[in-house]
């Protein structure tokens, strides 16, 4: 490919305006693909941690973490999906409160907790069970994905751009050739239009 890109960019007789348009526009491709894709998913990424990280400082704000005692029976048929287990269900805890009230709160807990256990459960200022914030892994994971997500649809678009664009190019170099033909043909063939 190398020798065929080549002798686009220098003079010869053969090399027409279509051929070094389509020159430039590899070089444009791969400046777009090694440069402008993996800035876009650097960038939305870095915009995502920041997001990811405030709304998990926000959560973490909010909500509470308490030792709260299973007083509920467990389901004795754990409730499955498609034949798969359940991970969690829903009990009844109690916990003291820094006050000395108790209070008692429907919450998640994980399946194989027995009655008696005591297990953290988060809530949110109005007492409702909530899941727990969000924990480095998982602010990590949303800018991951964000950002991977944003360089390949990025690099998509760049190649998919080059094929719609090689491909009316090559329907116009393929006009053009027929035009031309049409001309000098019956010069070379001794066939008269």
């Amino acid at each position: 490919m190398r020798t065929r890109l080549r002798w686009r960019w220098r003079k010869n007789p053969l090399r027409r305006r279509s051929d070094v348009v389509e020159a430039w526009t590899v070089l444009v491709v791969a400046v777009l693909l090694l440069i402008a894709a993996p800035l876009a998913g650097a960038l939305v990424g870095r915009w995502a941690y920041d997001e990811a990280r405030a709304g998990a400082a926000e959560q973490r704000a909010e909500r509470h973490l308490v030792r709260a005692e299973v007083v509920s029976r467990p389901p004795e048929m754990l409730p499955t999906a498609e034949g798969v287990r359940e991970e969690a269900y829903r009990v009844t805890v109690r916990w003291t409160e820094p006050g000395g009230a108790v209070r008692t709160a429907p919450a998640r807990v994980a399946s194989g907790t027995e009655r008696g256990d005591t297990v953290g459960v988060w809530f949110d200022a109005r007492g409702r069970a909530v899941p727990a914030p969000p924990d480095g892994a998982a602010v990590w994971q949303h800018p991951l994905t964000s950002g991977v997500g944003t360089a390949g649809g990025a690099a998509a678009a760049v190649l998919l751009g080059h094929a719609v664009f090689r491909r009316v190019t090559r329907r116009r170099r393929l006009d053009e050739w027929g035009r031309e033909w049409a001309r000098t043909g019956p010069e070379w063939s001794g066939r008269r239009a």
